[in-house]
């Protein structure tokens, strides 16, 4: 392994747990216990991102060396790593959960590459922490290869994420009961490398506000401006700390509505949108029972255990992540003198999404624009593409070749799940794709230009579910080819990709109804 250079300053800078026991316990005072990952039996690299290896300096060539596989399965510690879990809290499906923590996820430190970039190593699935509750802190093949690759799918999408360093099975097994109907399984047991400038959580925030803690509350919070917001200078040197901590919720405020806007661009679902799991930086965090959308339907939810309130569904998403905010701006609202800033903020983001969301619509539909008089057209569409059946993705990177002169259904067909359906809605469609055709018309757009542009933001290849079940199911069974093949795949989304049409099908029959491929839940 090369020389790493860390520069550990959440664990150098912020309260610990003065307890080192193993066990879990409430942790009261402190922001993270120390503790060092569970050595597991036989480590084998079977994935990573070269691109993430390089951001973070590191030579391809490193992944031979076994050295690799045992330190990012938590087997070594590297010199200059501290390990640690940290503390937080949260609301879950809505209700206040209290400390929550890392129970699972251990960061192993920051790491600081050649180009003076800080990046946070954390290894999820490395065994148990004070914070692990009644679970074993371990991850199965299966959610870890989703996370691996949803993590690096995102990020060529253009989506704001955590990206993934490597994936590493443990040659143990992990008993799960997949769908918390008692049917316990072992299944084999892996680690993601996960990789973020920050994991510091709006719950993060929460947890001491709650239990009226402010001085250390006052700490993370100064602590997050100084490393993860420099731009607002530092806390200990501004003439007016508030109006800096009402500044620094506000890039938060617009920050989580820029990713939320992307997922609604690409059809992605979070499935489990709870306050631990939302990233101060703006960043897609914690893939679970995540999902993309197939068939257009805005009510649709990945999650099982979200299948009666929906509460996590597609088309709520902005709502949550408004809600979620607010309850952050609960939590500062104990150390600010006055809400009227955060309540300003909190109407930034819907003003940012609002503005975000017009422009990738814009972008998805190849107009200059997205005017107020579009919206009610946009809509239609919308309602059409759930009334109708019609696949998301191929729907609008296939609109790309709509002939605005002659406008047609045809371009589309590959869109529609049910012929029946098609034939039943092909009149409105063609009367909304009339009506579409001359509003671009009135932009007089250089054709080819725009079909470029189109083609740019409407991406061929996403990660859909059933593709990565299959990779799932060959990986169970030893072979670990289709999680490279697809990782391949989605590093480049935006291209065509000769040879490689399958993975851009829309989902099959068989994976409706099939565990995995329509509807997971939170168990890993």
């Amino acid at each position: 392994m090369p020389t790493l250079r860390f520069d550990n300053t959440f664990v150098r800078d912020l309260p610990a747990d003065p307890e080192t026991r193993p066990g879990v316990r409430q942790v009261h005072g402190a922001l993270f216990s120390h503790v060092q990952p569970t050595p597991v039996r036989a480590p084998r690299l079977i994935a990573w991102s070269k691109e993430v290896l390089s951001m973070l300096g590191m030579d391809e060539a490193l992944t031979q060396d076994p050295m690799f596989a045992s330190v990012f399965a938590g087997n070594e510690i590297f010199p200059g790593m501290q390990p640690y879990a940290a503390n937080y809290g949260g609301h879950q499906f809505g209700n206040w959960a209290g400390q929550l923590g890392d129970g699972r996820a251990i960061n192993l430190g920051e790491l600081i590459n050649p180009a003076g970039e800080r990046w946070e190593l954390q290894l999820k699935g490395a065994g148990r922490t004070p914070y692990s509750r009644t679970a074993d802190g371990r991850a199965v093949l299966r959610s870890s290869v989703r996370e691996f690759l949803c993590s690096e799918a995102m990020h060529q999408l253009g989506v704001p994420t955590t990206r993934a360093l490597s994936l590493v099975t443990t040659g143990d097994l992990v008993i799960r009961d997949m769908f918390y109907d008692g049917n316990p399984e072992p299944e084999p047991g892996a680690i993601v490398c996960r990789v973020a400038p920050s994991f510091i959580r709006f719950g993060n925030f929460e947890l001491p506000a709650s239990r009226d803690d402010l001085p250390l509350l006052e700490k993370l919070i100064d602590y997050t401006i100084r490393r993860d917001f420099p731009a607002l200078g530092d806390p200990d040197k501004v003439a007016d700390k508030h109006e800096q901590r009402a500044l620094w919720f506000t890039d938060v405020c617009e920050r989580t509505a820029r990713m939320v806007a992307h997922w609604m661009r690409v059809g992605f679902v979070h499935g489990v949108m709870n306050t631990d799991n939302m990233s101060i930086l703006g960043l897609t965090i914690d893939y679970g029972p995540y999902g993309w959308v197939d068939n257009y339907d805005l009510d649709w939810t990945p999650n099982t255990t979200d299948a009666q309130g929906r509460r996590y569904r597609f088309g709520y998403q902005p709502r949550i992540a408004y809600w979620n905010l607010s309850r952050l701006a609960t939590a500062l609202a104990t150390v600010m003198p006055a809400t009227e800033p955060l309540e300003a903020a909190l109407q930034r983001f819907i003003d940012v999404f609002t503005e975000d969301e017009r422009r990738h619509t814009a972008a998805k539909l190849g107009l200059r624009e997205c005017r107020d008089e579009d919206m009610a057209h946009v809509e239609a569409l919308r309602g059409l593409l759930q009334e109708a059946e019609v696949d998301m993705t191929i729907f609008h990177r296939a609109l790309a070749d709509v002939n605005i002169d002659a406008p047609s259904v045809e371009p589309l067909s590959e869109a529609f799940y049910d012929d029946a359906k098609r034939e039943r809605f092909e009149p409105k469609f063609v009367e909304w794709l009339e009506t579409f055709a001359a509003r671009v018309r009135e932009d007089e757009p250089d054709r080819s230009a725009r079909r470029t542009a189109m083609l740019a933001v409407n991406p061929k290849y996403v990660l859909r579910n059933y593709l990565a079940q299959q990779a799932i199911d060959r990986a169970t069974e030893g072979d670990y080819t289709g999680v490279t093949e697809l990782l391949d795949v989605m590093r480049r989304p935006y291209d065509e990709q000769p040879g490689r049409e399958a993975y851009a099908e829309k989902r099959p029959d068989w994976a409706r109804q099939r565990a995995g491929c329509s509807m997971l839940s939170c168990s890993s």
